[in-house]
């Protein structure tokens, strides 16, 4: 009898679980409405998250999660902050492309250029785009300038490639459903052929158990 339980345990095991990234929690902008914040205050409001981007979560509270947005990788540079946690949508994987990586150029018209016969009447800046916002009608880009954070004005919100991966990812199975546990009272397929060769193995160990039995006692 012990024999057979140890094989019970050899043939039965957990049912595969999805790889969690313990270390690496992300959660994505299913919306245009989530606001990334410098601190834990509707205040500090910065600008808001890509849509369907992700800012990689460092400590889920109750109201408000620690994040961080974008990488340390010129001309990128991380940014850590908070978003409110009722506004993400967390995933159990890790998106290929968490982050918008995009530039923006703003051209600056120079006061006065051509009175002096100038050749040219403006320049053109890049900017590293983090996201936007609107106050008082008037559209904002939140924009990093080598190691400055700040804001500049813009006519119209930019255009970028969505990322709908994580609508792509298959949910997991609800436990007791499709993952070796009774169904409808029905045991799964996997279920039926650990028991029949369990019943096997139970069978043959039996009847060597007899056969040894009965041999004993011819010799007797």
């Amino acid at each position: 009898m012990r024999l057979v339980i140890i094989l019970f345990a050899l043939f039965v095991s957990a049912p595969a679980l999805p790889v969690r990234a313990e270390t690496l929690r992300y959660a994505v902008a299913a919306d245009s409405n989530v606001w990334f914040y410098a601190s834990e205050s509707e205040e500090s409001r910065l600008f808001l998250v890509p849509e369907t981007y992700y800012v990689r979560v460092l400590n889920e509270g109750d109201v408000f999660s620690a994040v961080e947005y974008l990488v340390n990788d010129a001309p990128y540079k991380k940014v850590m902050g908070y978003c409110r946690t009722s506004a993400l949508t967390f995933v159990d994987f890790i998106p290929a492309r968490p982050f918008l990586r995009k530039l923006v150029t703003a051209h600056y018209t120079l006061p006065d250029a051509g009175l002096l016969g100038g050749s040219f009447s403006g320049v053109d800046k890049t900017f590293v785009y983090y996201g936007a916002r609107y106050e008082s009608g008037q559209l904002y880009f939140y924009v990093l300038d080598g190691s400055t954070f700040g804001y500049i004005p813009a006519e119209a919100p930019i255009d970028f490639e969505r990322n709908d991966d994580w609508l792509n990812v298959p949910t997991p199975p609800v436990s007791g459903e499709n993952d070796g546990t009774m169904s409808g009272g029905d045991p799964s397929v996997v279920q039926i052929i650990i028991i029949c060769v369990i019943c096997a193995a139970a069978a043959v160990i039996a009847a060597l158990v007899v056969r040894g039995r009965k041999r004993d006692g011819g010799d007797s």
